[in-house]
């Protein structure tokens, strides 16, 4: 089955097939949960669209702590469904659906007390194991290991030796969580579904009490039109309570959003062969290997102010560098940070006022005939989400409709991974590139390599290196231009690449190289790539000022200083 290209030619056919024809299903929002119920919906044979205002996963969806993981702080809270549920998810995105995107990550947990410490942690982390096998899907992941300090020192030098009494080192899994829902979103139109980007719902079309569609603008080439639906689902996560808003019903839930700041410092900061996760007094804190450098997160705090562009401010910064400091023996100054990142998680409102406390779990609802609302959960189980969405739909559909098979279905660029990772020398050679390029290229398009591949055949400048951001090569930037759906150059610097947060200079140098390789896909002019370098170049030092304030009200004021390149 032939993988569609998402550039702009198909972007214009799938809103114009949107327009003339009866959906089944339109979906609403392509953070990870709604790209995940478009594929839901379309491997069931439904008549499928996906519409987005922004970008996939613009949101929540590529602002994560890349993770997918059972959670182990939730077996302390005793929600041992959440957990097994979230690890045979874990499992399956590993052997399965997605093994060149989902990777094992080893972690090691500093024990700072003797005795009960390491049988009360271990016993935890045992069960973390043994609910991972009982799932039929987890014998992949090596076991945990309890270690002395001594060997927990030799694993991880940049620990203080006063900082542990020995240590326990277990294994999850890791994700480049915008790259993951690109491939959810092109599966998806590899299965029959009409997506789009840009592409903003602004009202819903009903008849009667029933909401049978949506009225979206198209923010690229202007207008509106109408989809009809005969099932509209709303997944546009911490925006739920807004979207519910567009059929004026009072929701049955409310989502809160909780803010939560990362860290991305370069490898050598941090002497360490695994990554490690911390207790702090609210929280957790991860420190997770991630290329050639490291993720340091997260906080966990209530946010009620602009949803699209969440502010770290000087204080979150702070807080994440005194809490890491405190093991390490080397500390991190303000000096060693390349980038930083906020996100909102959209957890369910309730009965406590500390987010840390709300639940992870996920509801699905039907406030009016017509219309399916899908909140909260955590990225691991979207595919769970998902799958209650749909069923949730089709219970309005008069018609016979088939089992979920997502479970079945590997996203693209899954299907012979393994076989081109084993051929990886050969097509070093075979394309001129080092086999370091390679693995690369296979660690993040997959099967789908072979498509970048030969845009460099077809051009070998492509095959050079990102000015600036030498990891990327000069193809990815026009391939996710004319493949994934990006449209902007922030598209590309912050979700199909991670330069934004991976240099010093937050793709400011690399800036114009990009904007100027997305031209020839896109058809821009010199007018347009300056708007484009000169947006991206704002948005930088708006996301700086806002990193010098010292409270989340100035700091989301001076991110706002910023507009978006097409303001909604």
């Amino acid at each position: 089955m032939r993988t569609p290209a998402l550039g702009p030619a198909e972007r214009g056919e799938a809103l114009a097939r949107m327009a003339d024809r009866e959906l089944d299903v339109l979906v609403v929002g392509s953070g990870v949960v709604g790209a995940g119920t478009a594929l839901d919906a379309a491997t069931r044979g439904l008549e499928t669209g996906l519409v987005e205002a922004r970008d996939w996963a613009s949101g929540t969806s590529s602002r994560s702590s890349k993770l997918v993981h059972g959670g182990l702080r939730y077996l302390e809270m005793l929600d041992f469904a959440l957990v097994r549920e979230a690890l045979k998810e874990r499992g399956l995105l590993l052997e399965r659906i997605a093994p060149h995107l989902v990777k094992p990550v080893p972690f090691l947990y500093p024990l700072k007390h003797r005795g009960w410490e390491r049988l009360y942690a271990g016993a935890g982390v045992a069960l973390y194991d043994a609910m991972s096998v009982s799932s039929g899907h987890g014998r992949g992941l090596p076991v945990h290991r309890h270690l002395t300090r001594t060997k927990a020192l030799r694993v991880a030098p940049c620990l203080r030796k006063d900082a542990l009494v020995g240590a326990l080192q277990y294994y999850d899994a890791q994700v480049d969580d915008a790259r993951f829902v690109t491939a959810l979103v092109r599966t998806a139109a590899r299965y029959g579904a009409h997506v789009a980007n840009r592409a903003r719902v602004v009202g819903v079309l009903r008849e009667g009490a029933r909401v049978v569609g949506a009225r979206v603008h198209d923010l690229e080439q202007g207008g509106e039109f109408e989809v009809r639906a005969r099932q509209v689902v709303n997944a546009s996560g911490v925006w739920t309570d807004e979207t519910q808003a567009l059929i004026g019903e009072r929701g049955q839930f409310h989502v809160r959003a909780s803010k939560g700041i990362h860290l991305v410092v370069p490898r050598d900061r941090i002497h360490s062969t695994t990554g490690l996760i911390l207790r702090t007094e609210k929280s957790v804190l991860f420190v997770i290997p991630w290329g050639r450098h490291w993720i340091v997160g997260t906080t966990d705090t209530d946010w009620d102010l602009d949803k699209a562009h969440p502010a770290a401010s000087s204080a979150d910064i702070d807080y994440l560098l005194e809490h890491v400091n405190e093991v390490l023996a080397v500390p991190l100054t303000r000096d060693d940070v390349e980038g930083v990142y906020a996100g909102l998680r959209p957890l369910l409102a309730g009965e406590s006022d500390a987010t840390s406390k709300l639940s992870r779990e996920h509801t699905v609802a039907h406030p009016v005939p017509g219309m399916v609302v899908v909140a909260g959960g955590k990225y691991t189980t979207y595919r769970v989400m998902a799958k209650d969405a749909v069923d949730e739909a089709v219970h309005g559909l008069d018609r016979r409709v088939g089992p979920c098979v997502t479970e079945e279905v590997p996203l693209v660029g899954a299907v012979g991974y393994k076989a081109l990772w084993n051929a990886r020398a050969r097509i070093a050679r075979r394309s001129g590139l080092h086999v370091a390029r390679v693995e690369h290229l296979l660690n993040r398009y997959g099967a789908l390599a072979d498509e970048v591949l030969e845009l460099i055949a077809q051009d070998p400048s492509l095959g050079e290196p990102l000015q600036g951001a030498d990891d990327y090569l000069r193809a990815e930037a026009v391939y996710a231009a004319s493949h994934e759906g990006a449209r902007h150059l922030d598209d590309v610097l912050t979700r199909r690449t991670r330069i934004s947060i991976e240099t010093f200079d937050r793709g400011t140098r690399t800036a114009r190289e990009v904007a100027e390789l997305m031209a020839g896909v896109l058809g821009w002019g010199q007018e347009q790539i300056d708007k484009e370098v000169e947006h991206y170049e704002k948005r930088v030092e708006a996301e700086r000022e806002s990193q010098r304030q010292p409270d989340d009200l100035t700091a989301d004021a001076a991110r706002l200083g910023a507009p978006d390149i097409i303001p909604l």
